[in-house]
This record gives C-alpha cells, sequence and structure tokens, in this order.
C-alpha cells in the first residue's frame, strides 16, 4: 500500500510531482449540491502560494484549478470531484548536481532505501508542492462545514524561529500580513529575522495553531477512530511535521489535575486545556491543534554527506527554497483539520443519523 489516499467517508487522493507536468488530487464522498468553482478554490490556493513575499520560495506557480468532474452546474453531484493543476514554474536544472547525493534531513535517503530510486527534482512528493492539493481539497470541506453546520476553521503562525508571535491574538490581523502572524507588533521583527537568515543562507522551524468552532458535540470514536487521533495523523503527515499538540499539549507534563481538567458548569466548560476533545470525542467546544514544523533542509550552506554508492560528498543545494516552510504552513493546518472534521462529521451521520 503506498497511502496517497486521507479519510474514510470524504477521501482524498492525491498525485503527481513537484517537477512533474502536474499535480491533482480526487476527492470522493462529498454530498451533492454543494456550490463550488475553480475560483473558490484558487483563492484558497493563493493563500499558499510561494513568491508572496520575499521571505518564501521565489517560485511563482499560476495554481489554476481545471474541475474535470464531480461538478455539474456550480454544484457538486456527489460523484468523485477530480481537480489538476499544472506545474508551470519548475527549473528541474537546478537539483542536477544532486542528483546522486543524499541531503542531510531530507527524505532523499528513505526515499532511496524504500523504494531503490528516486526524483531528485525538487523532492518529487517530498516536496511542499503535494500540499497545493490538500489546500484544494480542504477548501471545499471547508465550505460544506461552514454552509451545513457553521464551523469555522482559522489558523495562524505561533511562532517563528525564537519569536512568539501570539502573544496578542488580533484575528483581524492573520489575513493582512505575509506571515499570518495575529499579533502585527512582531511584523517588523519577523522581517528583519527572516531576512538576516536568508542573507546567512540558513533556515528555521515555526508554530502553526489552528481553532475550529461551532464544532457539534459528538465527532470522533471513543478508541481507534479518535478525533484527537485523526487529527495528530493528519497534521504528521504535512511534510516537515515534527509535533503536534491538542488543547494544552506538553504543557499538561506541567499542570496539576486541578489544573488540567475543564470544570463544567450549567453555562458550560470553565476552560479548554483538553482543546475541545475528550475521550476521543469532540465536546462542543473550540477544537484546538498547533503543529511544529522542522527548518528547512535544502540549503545553500555546504555539509557532509553521501552519495547513492555510499561515498562522501559534499551537498549544496540550489535552486528557490523557503527558508522557514511555516510561513505558508497555515492555510494547509487548516485544510487538513478542516479534512478530518468532514469526514468525521459524515461518519457520525453515518452511524447515529
Amino acid at each position: 500500500m503506498s497511502d496517497n489516499t486521507f479519510g474514510r467517508l470524504f477521501r482524498m487522493t492525491t498525485f503527481g510531482e513537484s517537477h512533474g507536468p502536474a499535480i491533482g488530487c480526487i476527492v470522493d464522498g462529498c454530498p451533492p449540491g454543494l456550490e463550488i468553482d475553480a475560483a473558490y478554490i484558487e483563492g484558497e490556493l493563493k493563500r499558499r502560494a510561494t513568491g508572496k513575499s520575499r521571505h518564501t520560495s521565489q517560485r511563482r506557480e499560476k495554481d489554476e484549478v481545471q474541475l474535470l468532474s464531480g461538478v455539474f452546474e456550480g454544484r457538486t453531484t456527489g460523484h468523485p470531484i477530480a481537480l489538476v493543476i499544472e506545474n508551470t514554474d519548475a527549473r528541474s536544472k537546478d537539483y542536477t548536481d544532486i542528483a546522486e547525493k543524499f541531503r542531510p534531513g531530507h527524505a532523499d535517503f528513505t526515499y532511496w532505501k524504500k523504494y531503490g530510486f528516486r526524483d531528485y527534482r525538487g523532492g518529487g512528493r517530498s516536496s511542499a508542492r503535494e500540499t497545493t492539493m490538500r489546500v484544494a481539497a480542504g477548501a471545499i470541506a471547508r465550505k460544506y462545514l461552514n454552509e451545513q453546520l457553521g464551523i469555522e476553521i482559522q489558523g495562524w503562525l505561533a511562532q517563528l524561529g525564537p519569536i512568539r508571535t501570539d502573544n496578542v491574538m488580533d484575528m483581524g490581523s492573520i489575513e493582512n500580513n505575509p506571515f499570518f502572524s495575529p499579533d502585527a507588533s512582531v511584523l517588523g521583527e519577523l522581517e528583519s529575522y527572516m531576512d538576516s537568515l536568508r542573507k546567512s543562507g540558513d533556515s528555521c522551524g515555526a508554530r502553526i495553531s489552528a481553532v475550529a468552532r461551532n464544532v457539534p458535540a459528538g465527532l470522533g470514536e471513543p478508541v481507534y477512530g479518535k478525533l484527537d487521533a485523526d487529527l495528530a495523523s493528519a497534521m504528521m503527515g504535512i511534510n516537515a511535521a515534527k509535533a503536534v499538540e491538542i488543547g494544552a499539549g506538553f504543557d499538561c507534563v506541567e499542570q496539576l489535575g486541578t489544573e488540567h481538567r475543564d470544570e463544567i458548569t450549567p453555562d458550560g466548560f470553565l476552560s479548554n486545556h483538553a482543546g475541545g476533545i475528550l475521550g476521543g470525542i469532540s465536546s462542543g467546544q473550540d477544537v484546538l491543534v498547533s503543529v511544529a514544523f522542522k527548518p528547512a533542509s535544502s540549503l545553500r550552506i555546504p555539509c557532509r554527506s553521501v552519495d547513492i554508492n555510499g561515498n562522501a560528498v559534499e551537498v549544496i543545494t540550489k535552486g528557490r527554497h523557503d527558508p522557514c516552510v511555516g510561513i505558508r504552513a497555515t492555510p494547509i493546518v487548516e485544510a487538513m483539520l478542516a479534512l478530518v472534521l468532514m469526514d468525521h462529521v459524515l461518519r457520525q451521520r453515518a452511524q447515529n443519523g
């Protein structure tokens, strides 16, 4: 099994490589009657696009969506929705020098060990380019969740390198800056940090948080289909993700039970350390998730590695790369949150009506 499909009832299957002719996905299980068009999906894709600022990869893809099936007269038919996007700005020659070398920290080595062969152009399936189709599929799920259940999803950059960006939570600022930062007062610091990082040739990690509001109670299963387990799996499936927290996350280690438990009154819960999920099932509170992304591995700073024959080599990665993949990750985290919730909404409906 190559596991290119995500979800049980609302299923997304992605295909394509970073430097292939196109990328695409099949979305199966979408209920009929949802108004959808390419322009709406492209609007979501623009939020994760490269080249929007000097702080991301300067690869500029058009990301024009072709809706090949599953939509008729502007509405979903209930049949598989096929979406394709042509790759129009790949520069494969930038990767010729590492065709037989492994970039430390990248998937090059493990892809070679697993398959005995790899597409070295831009990382193939391990490239962030693959996440384009997650955002496209997530846009469909997100629209259904909002229109049918009133569920609202919002992500933000919580930390970039050593800089916390969530000390001030102004949700209105998130879409008005290239970092998706809720704190406008740190934008100058972020700009300076990224300028310095880019000049040095190095990279940094980031933390992305997201919330889903108006999630009904009852989504998720008590044992093997826990909502939080599926969320963790979804987020860890994003390229470069290294850790996931639900609610208080790792902070719960230092909390006492009297603090961590979310007391309940006739007016509702008094806190939300659980992140809106108890026993694997949504409680009706906001669902909170946070994801840590590692520093990018494609760097122009020389480093030691080996080639496919086991010989010691020096690796310098050329081309256009993100010095911080987390800057563009907010729409991806939102999309995966939407896909998980959509799948569980359909599963709850199937089991309990």
